[in-house]
């Protein structure tokens, strides 16, 4: 029979959590009247994760698992989940549990009263450095100034969403993908319900230095924005209005003035510079959205699954896999 609540969690080298995930789990949903399913995905770990997901299946069947051929990212094992998750309802969160599984039963009680996504609001984010916080508040207000979507602030992935959402979101096949702006696309009934994002409960925060986060900004704004195309328009008018505001200054110079004397050499330096860099800049906003063309018309697949725990076979069309 098929489970009411799937939980998913995206691993990532998480080794020493997997154990004290199920078992918060396990408490928190043994407590309420409903069935569910943990739905690990290992998302190319390079430590003994696979081996833990294999052990907890073996020792709870409710536990089940998808390994990946590689890494393929964040933002792919959460879609990886949603394609398998058997549930009425879904619940993605992380695997560190900052995340705090106590949270579940409000969040299944605002879908039992008719809300089709409950998104967790952070109050407060412990562990977390203060350039990792700053640089979330300006991102997230800055992306909702520039699109034409309704991101809720001070939300990250954890939430839940109904059936309807989620096959709504299967039919969502990019490849650069940001689950936090196609949530709210969709639309339906949302609300949100407050907690404190705890601190990892063991290990290191994979998301924590630039080079990490800013593919992922990129991803997020060329998803949903056309603003950085415009501004390269922009910036296109813009010079050329100062180009003939300069033209018409150096012929009323040459014309009408004796005084001044103009020196071409530094002056022409600066400007090809300047204007270098402009194009520059706009050759690589461009080059950024001509890339995510080429990676969808490749129509390579989202993700390989090496093995699969408690997965039926014919549940999923991914090559490479071998069903344990």
């Amino acid at each position: 029979m098929k489970p009411t609540i799937s939980i998913i969690a995206p691993v990532y080298n998480e080794e020493p959590v997997l154990a004290e995930l199920h078992r918060r789990v396990r408490q928190v949903m043994e407590q309420t009247s409903e069935s569910w399913e943990l739905l690990l995905i290992n998302d190319g770990s390079r430590d003994q994760s696979a081996a833990v997901i294999a052990q907890l299946h073996a020792e709870d069947e409710r536990v089940r698992g998808i390994s990946f051929s590689r890494n393929f990212g964040f933002q792919i094992a959460v879609t990886a989940g949603l394609d398998h998750a058997q549930g009425e309802a879904i619940i993605l969160t992380d695997a560190d549990l900052q995340d705090p599984p106590e949270l579940y039963p409000a969040m299944i009680e605002k879908w039992r009263e008719g809300y089709d996504v409950v998104y967790g609001v952070r109050d407060s984010r412990k562990g977390e450095t203060w350039f990792k916080k700053a640089t979330a508040l300006a991102f997230y207000r800055l992306i909702r100034r520039i699109t034409d979507i309704d991101i809720p602030l001070d939300t990250g992935d954890f939430r839940l969403m109904d059936r309807r959402v989620v096959e709504a979101i299967r039919q969502m096949p990019e490849r650069n993908r940001f689950l936090r702006g196609m949530v709210p696309w969709v639309g339906y009934r949302q609300t949100g319900v407050s907690y404190e994002r705890a601190a990892r409960y063991d290990g290191e925060s994979k998301f924590n230095s630039v080079r990490r986060m800013l593919p992922f900004a990129i991803d997020a704004i060329t998803s949903f924005s056309y603003v950085p195309l415009q501004l390269a328009t922009y910036m296109g008018f813009v010079m050329a209005a100062l180009s003939g505001l300069a033209i018409l200054a150096v012929i009323y110079l040459r014309l009408f003035s004796t005084n001044v004397e103009l020196a071409g050499q530094a002056t022409t330096l600066v400007a090809v510079l300047f204007l270098g860099g402009v194009q520059l800049i706009s050759l690589g906003i461009i080059g950024e959205y001509l890339g995510r063309i080429y990676d969808e018309v490749k129509k390579r697949p989202l993700y390989l699954i090496d093995r699969t725990w408690g997965i039926e076979k014919g549940a999923t069309h991914q090559r490479n896999e071998r069903s344990r």
